[in-house]
């Protein structure tokens, strides 16, 4: 079990309900997007290898786990997110002896490794699924197959089980001439949904994840893990199919009907999560396990990660990262309004009250820089002020951060202004079927949202220095990085900031080191403020006799003190009550003397 070199919460103050208190209760995880972070063969992709000579970094920023998005071997139609082989590492990254190498010399700085793992669905150049193809096999009924429509041609529009779109665009269904029948896949065509109602592939996962806790990892980050349960019928029917008793809802607008009602959240999960803790977790000591969760409300949260349930430490829900969005297409974007972010993060931290824990995120693979989404970008100023608000914001909400590769820089969108620059199939494909297909959406529109909120924004190369390609691979290297690099990173860099107090790295030193050593950040009770405030985010944290007020202004404009704030601070503070600003602890203290907050200033306040 790795050591850690920070303050082990006492038993006497309460995180997720569970005794003795778990060891990542103040801890902060840091995702790594492997083909974005360090190339050391300069191929233009990162490598496992870049990740190990960038260890010194990361433990001198202080966090305390690093979670990889997946390295298995992986045709890489979803840059990875569809495995074809679990315990092999595709050569992109290097071997198993390089990823037995970044466990070793992780663990010996005290730093723990998890890994991404997908069991949702493979690849369908997995073995399993190859396998499956052919219907006296036993793997046959591995996955989810289902015949032609009667009275269509298989393979021919119409002739799909049901109406199910893909969250990738076009059918949630592929005709497999091979068997003669159509597979499931949520996402991409190349991504075909594993069948859980079937034991054998339970006990399967099962095997291949104890294979890798065997061999040194420190756990699972587990991709749309809500979403393996899916709703039948009486008669094992799904929605839509012929006879099925259950009906598949409405067409949209892009021509299919929604299959997350069905699919997320399904009856089964709480049964096969349990399973899972039983036959991988139980008895082992370290570890942690975090599942994706589209479709999960902040209520079912509290079920699922309550440790009395024995399901999975810890979830990421996605209501909070979709206020800018309509509920019918993720495309059709909207401003940013703060009060809806507050409200929607007030009901994940009242969700675990009593029990359960809640996963701090604004960026990850799967999402825009959050300085470019909601902060200001702009210039410098701008960027540096609002990086530290949302990143203040976070990371004083209870629960577990965690940091996305270059968030703690600032890092911003790539500002691509053509289809041609991005490299994501789902942005490519979302393009082709609203803009040219179903022509629901202009192509400005469609280009602005890709803009703002597409997923290649968080996956250009990890900005290091200011040299030809960002240090992220070497500047006379024959093979330009696979996605291209931000333009701005001659500004925006680790070397620029990383001896620099004052930078947005140096803050979020700062915000580690208090989940570090502060037990009322780490763990004591929250309690919104100014519930009614248009600007200003406000809460306190605490913990017995010790409590802690935390006022963000969300906006580019100065903000009025809410009088709720002003009523806890009475008279003022003085500069030793002051434990962080945005801007400086003189400054703090004269905003809050004048009762008006500056354009993106935070201030955490002892009262």
């Amino acid at each position: 079990m790795t050591d850690f070199n920070r303050s082990v919460l006492p038993d006497a103050v309460r995180s997720n309900g569970a005794t003795p208190n778990p060891w990542w209760a103040n801890a902060v995880v840091y995702q790594i997007y492997p083909r974005s972070f360090q190339d050391t063969n300069g191929d233009g992709i990162g490598d496992l290898k870049g990740i190990t000579s960038r260890l010194d970094y990361l433990a001198d920023l202080g966090v305390d786990v690093l979670w990889l998005s997946p390295v298995y071997r992986s045709p890489q139609d979803d840059n990875g997110y569809d495995i074809s082989d679990y315990q092999d590492i595709d050569p992109l990254f290097g071997t198993l002896e390089d990823m037995d190498e970044l466990l070793a010399e992780a663990h010996r700085r005290g730093l723990k490794i998890v890994m991404d793992l997908v069991v949702n669905h493979t690849s369908d150049e997995h073995a399993w699924f190859q396998a499956s193809r052919d219907r006296d096999d036993p793997h046959a009924d591995w996955y989810w197959w289902r015949p032609a429509r009667p009275g269509h041609e298989p393979g021919t529009p119409g002739a799909e089980p049901n109406r199910w779109g893909s969250y990738f665009g076009g059918s949630a269904w592929q005709y497999d001439p091979k068997r003669g029948e159509y597979y499931l896949h949520q996402f991409s065509r190349k991504q075909p949904d594993l069948n859980w109602e079937n034991p054998e592939v339970r006990k399967a996962v099962y095997r291949m994840m104890n294979w890798w806790m065997d061999r040194g990892i420190d756990g699972f980050r587990m991709d749309v893990i809500t979403l393996i349960s899916k709703h039948l019928d009486s008669h094992g029917r799904l929605p839509g199919e012929v006879d099925s008793e259950l009906s598949e809802g409405e067409i949209g607008e892009e021509g299919y009907t929604n299959a997350s009602p069905f699919c997320s959240d399904g009856p089964r999960l709480d049964e096969f999560l349990a399973e899972m803790r039983r036959e991988v977790f139980e008895g082992r000591e370290g570890y942690m396990n975090v599942g994706e969760a589209p479709g999960i409300t902040p209520e079912r949260n509290e079920f699922i990660t309550n440790p009395a349930h024995k399901e999975l430490d810890m979830l990421f829900l996605f209501d909070h990262v979709s206020i800018d969005q309509s509920p019918e297409s993720k495309w059709d974007t909207h401003a940013f309004v703060p009060k809806k972010l507050q409200d929607r993060m007030s009901r994940q931290q009242e969700a675990v009250r009593n029990a359960g824990w809640a996963s701090l995120f604004f960026c990850n693979h799967d999402q825009p820089r959050v300085v470019s989404r909601w902060g200001n970008d702009s210039d410098r100023e701008s960027r540096e002020l609002s990086a530290k608000a949302f990143g203040m914001l976070l990371h004083m909400h209870r629960g577990t951060p965690y940091i996305y590769e270059g968030e703690e820089l600032g890092m911003t969108n790539a500002h691509f202004t053509e289809l041609g620059q991005y490299r994501d199939l789902e942005a490519i494909n979302a393009y082709r079927q609203r803009v040219e297909e179903a022509r629901c959406q202009s192509p400005e529109s469609m280009m602005a949202a890709l803009a703002l909120i597409g997923r290649d924004n968080s996956r250009t190369p990890m900005q290091w220095d200011a040299s030809r390609y960002a240090g992220f691979t070497p500047a006379d290297a024959a093979t330009e990085p696979w996605i291209g690099v931000n333009p701005n990173h001659v500004e925006i860099n680790a070397a620029e900031e990383f001896d620099d107090p004052d930078s947005v790295y140096g803050f979020y030193k700062k915000l580690i080191a208090m989940r570090h050593d502060n037990a009322t950040v780490a763990t004591g009770e929250w309690n919104l403020v100014a519930a009614d405030s248009e600007q200003v985010y406000a809460f306190t944290r605490t913990s017995g006799d010790d409590t802690i007020l935390v006022v963000v202004n969300l906006t580019d404009r100065s903000a009025g003190l809410p009088g709720e704030v002003a009523e806890l601070l009475g008279d003022g503070v003085a500069e030793s009550q002051i434990l962080l600003s945005t801007y400086d602890v003189a400054h703090g203290v004269k905003s809050i003397a004048r009762g008006e907050l500056a354009r993106w200033e935070g201030v955490v306040i002892q009262l």
